[in-house]
């Protein structure tokens, strides 16, 4: 495990196996600690003994997402946090039960990546979110794209934006769904491409002073950068529909 530390975020780094990271946070408050995400199973034990490091309890776990590798350790640590309250989008709380159906106003593409099967988790969640929301410094933002209930979290005291598998920084920078020969995993598991680079442009429109996402590095000032990846992933989908 390797702990980054800017600012009040916390990034923890996992390895599945050695060239798949994934990444979980922890974001402080002034007495507490929000938890985003929950990485792999074996992730409990660093992620417990961060907290006693830190010396402020965890309240929280907020899900960006129903896949297994931001999932993997939600059990064991509703298990020894049983006050701790878990958040999710209220839609991907069906894929969090094993259910992948589409509604009907989504895009009928099949939900890919490893979406839990019925049962895997006992976890209930204790507050379904929706665009908008607010968890102490954090707001929610709907951002589908990866799975069709995707969130990120916009941090209103330092710009910060989590955004799980919205993008990766992993293999180069990519919106959702934009293949990177150097680290392909997460385009594999998008849903739908046209969404997630819908919900890029929204996020830009928050202006991040750093991005977190779930498999790469964080990125300071990342403006930029997001806007040329939301530039060559459109150039990407144009010219799909092009052949």
């Amino acid at each position: 495990m390797r702990v980054t530390r800017n600012n009040r975020l916390y990034q923890f780094t996992f390895m599945m196996p050695n060239f798949f990271p994934v990444s979980c946070y922890f974001v402080e408050e002034e007495d507490e600690l929000t938890l985003i995400d929950a990485a792999l199973p074996h992730s409990l034990k660093g992620i417990m003994k961060t907290a006693a490091q830190i010396g402020k309890p965890i309240t929280r776990i907020v899900l960006t997402h129903a896949h297994n590798d931001h999932l993997g350790a939600l059990d064991g640590l509703k298990s020894k946090l049983p006050d701790s309250k878990v958040y999710i989008s209220e839609r991907d709380a069906k894929l969090l039960k094993g259910d992948a159906t589409l509604e009907p106003q989504e895009h009928q593409t099949p939900i890919k990546g490893r979406v839990p099967k019925p049962g895997k988790f006992m976890t209930k969640p204790d507050v379904l979110l929706n665009d908008g929301d607010r968890i102490r410094s954090l707001t929610a933002v709907s951002s589908p794209g990866h799975t069709p209930g995707s969130m990120s979290f916009h941090d209103t005291r330092s710009g910060a934006l989590l955004a799980g598998d919205a993008f990766q920084t992993q293999g180069g920078l990519a919106v959702s769904g934009r293949m990177k020969l150097l680290f392909p995993f997460p385009a594999m598991a998008t849903w739908s491409k046209e969404t997630s680079v819908s919900s890029a442009r929204k996020l830009l429109e928050l202006k991040p002073t750093l991005l977190a996402v779930g498999h790469g590095a964080m990125l300071e000032h990342p403006q930029q950068a997001v806007a040329h990846a939301i530039a060559e992933a459109e150039k990407a989908l144009h010219d799909s529909a092009g052949k």
